[in-house]
């Protein structure tokens, strides 16, 4: 499959964390092929998650829609690769531990 994750070499053990403005619900699964919470609402591709607070709180405060944002504990199902929006192109090396499935 064209968009199939590779396995992260970070390799990392979490816990993971997903920042979004959603009203999701425990046992919600999410799921790439809607509306992205961000940017021009392009169809999402991947389901990103982080392993800091910190950067969850970003995607929840940077989340289009109303109410406030939220920060989800998560656990990917499959595997997981760095984020390369991010590692590649501002934060070198993922200090933000930020990963797409």
């Amino acid at each position: 499959m064209e968009n199939e994750p590779m396995p992260s070499e970070a390799a990392d053990p979490g816990p993971f964390y997903h920042g979004t403005k959603a009203d999701l619900k425990p046992g919600d699964s999410l799921e790439p092929g809607y509306s992205s919470n961000y940017g021009e609402r392009r169809r999402a591709n991947y389901i990103y998650l982080t392993a800091t607070v910190d950067a969850a709180t970003w995607g929840a405060e940077l989340g289009v829609g109303e109410g406030p944002g939220r920060i989800y504990h998560v656990e990917p199902t499959g595997p997981f690769e760095d984020d390369p929006n991010l590692t590649d192109k501002r934060f070198p090396g993922n200090p933000t531990r930020s990963y797409r499935t």
